[in-house]
């Protein structure tokens, strides 16, 4: 029977950890320790067990050193891009993930989200370890920022790209409520002009609209908005619901964004 001895392979992890890196794949240690996936799996099984790597994805795990050791996992943001360039999948934090890494001190969930491209990419959930993947068709990479972390570098969407993807994936972030938190929060870091620039490259209008009845209307955030408005001016917009897919009998809009109240959010601040 293969052995392999299990202080080599924790020693192996642990220079990679010297090196900034919190991440690796078992084929990885059968070519540094040339020995058979069998042997590797059962090494890594009591690795494992004694809570030093945790598996993601199938075969991509992550080394937990000793100051993450009580919650058992590294941060998603430490191991992220690594990951979506395992999956081969372009990829951006985003949403309230975004948000917190712009200074939203609220989006602090337990979960992690990305948004990546078709084909559909299942969420990954287990006990220490939840990341949802909300799909787009497309997006603009002058959208698109990189934020340094402790493992190098992620790309995150910019406080205008995270602002209009709250709106568009209101659903996702926990409905209307959470948006007008995330929102509020996010206001500060929005500038007016990056704003506007961004919605051009955005391609829903109906987003546009209503991003804009949230900061005038309900946050009370004019200052963000009037080039915002300026811009919709030019295009071709009709009445929107703020709560996408739900329906009212009266289309009165009574604002300036067309947008129908059928919903009255909230912000938790």
């Amino acid at each position: 029977m293969e052995i392999i001895n299990y202080n080599y392979v924790e020693n192996y992890l642990l220079a990679q950890q010297a090196k900034g890196i919190y991440w690796f794949v078992p084929d990885e240690l059968c070519k540094a320790f040339q020995a058979s996936p069998n042997a590797i799996k059962k090494t890594l099984q009591r690795l494992h067990a004694k809570k030093k790597v945790v598996r993601i994805r199938r075969e991509f795990y992550v080394i937990i050193p000793p100051e993450y050791s009580a919650t058992g996992i590294l941060p998603a943001s430490l191991y992220i891009h690594a990951l979506m360039k395992f999956l081969k999948r372009d990829y951006y934090v985003g949403l309230y993930s975004a948000a917190a890494l712009h200074g939203a001190s609220h989006q602090q969930p337990q979960d992690f989200c990305v948004v990546t491209k078709k084909p559909f990419l299942r969420n990954i959930r287990n006990k220490k370890v939840v990341i949802h993947f909300a799909i787009k068709k497309e997006w603009d990479s002058k959208d698109v920022i990189e934020k340094k972390s402790d493992t190098g570098y992620i790309k995150v969407s910019s406080p205008e790209l995270t602002a209009l993807d709250v709106v568009y994936f209101q659903d996702n972030v926990g409905g209307l409520n959470r948006v007008a938190t995330i929102l509020d929060e996010l206001a500060e870091e929005i500038n007016s002009e990056k704003l506007t620039e961004t919605a051009g490259r955005y391609g829903q209008i109906a987003t546009v609209q209503r991003l804009g009845y949230f900061l005038e209307e309900v946050l009370q955030h004019k200052d963000k908005t009037e080039p915002l408005y300026n811009w919709l001016k030019k295009q071709v917009d009709y009445p929107v619901f703020l709560k996408a897919g739900k329906k009212i009998k009266r289309m009165n809009t009574n604002n300036r964004w067309k947008v129908i109240k059928n919903f009255s959010p909230e912000s938790d601040l």
